[in-house]
């Protein structure tokens, strides 16, 4: 039986490696990519509630006319939440696999989600992951809405369409797969040396 050169066998080895790396190399750029797309969705999902939110802020502003008063301090603090998010979705839109930057617009959403409800507590509607149940969240106190195992709780929507639910369970599924690859042996050695980084969800 005749053994190869060790030059060969090296090469061999060496050219395994290479093959081996660029797969797994594909497959993580295929993942990653799998989270912008996602983003990209939830993004446009989150601009028509913001839309939502400001043409429902336009029509209830006193006419130029009437005194300033109470209505304008009464609606402010959505006022400024829809701001603050709208800075923070643009930003994010940069940058949408920067943790901080996701961490700072889950925030965000938040405080404009709670600022919607205190200004319009009869105008909320929670969905599923899914799109497939909604209901108007004050009129089952107490209830819970299907969700997909380890999602985050559903949001109570300014706009009443399922959409940005949708969107964001996606984006959140997308960000679970692409960072569970990253971080399994050996396929972290490729990240790694290519400087893959952890993305976050939006909770």
């Amino acid at each position: 039986m005749s053994v190869l050169p060790e030059s060969l066998a090296g090469w061999i080895v060496i050219a395994v490696l290479l093959f081996w790396f660029v797969g797994a190399y594909n497959r993580l750029v295929r993942l990653r990519a799998a989270v912008l797309q996602a983003y990209g969705q939830l993004d446009a999902a989150l601009g028509k509630q913001l839309d939502f939110v400001q043409a429902s802020i336009a029509a209830g502003l006193p006419p130029d006319a009437a005194p300033a008063g109470e209505s304008l301090s009464s609606i402010a603090p959505l006022q400024a939440a829809t701001a603050q998010l709208a800075t923070l979705l643009g930003a994010t839109r940069l940058r949408p696999l920067d943790t901080g930057g996701m961490a700072a617009l889950a925030t965000a959403l938040q405080v404009w989600i709670g600022a919607w409800q205190r200004q319009h507590p009869d105008q909320v509607t929670v969905f599923d992951a899914y799109g497939t149940l909604s209901r108007p969240a004050q009129l089952l106190p107490g209830a819970t809405t299907a969700v997909v195992p380890g999602a985050a709780e559903p949001i109570g929507w300014p706009e009443p369409s399922a959409a940005a639910e949708i969107a964001r369970s996606q984006f959140n599924q997308a960000v679970a797969h692409y960072n569970a690859a990253i971080a399994q042996f050996p396929a972290l050695l490729v990240a790694w040396a290519v400087r893959l980084r952890p993305a976050a969800p939006l909770r």
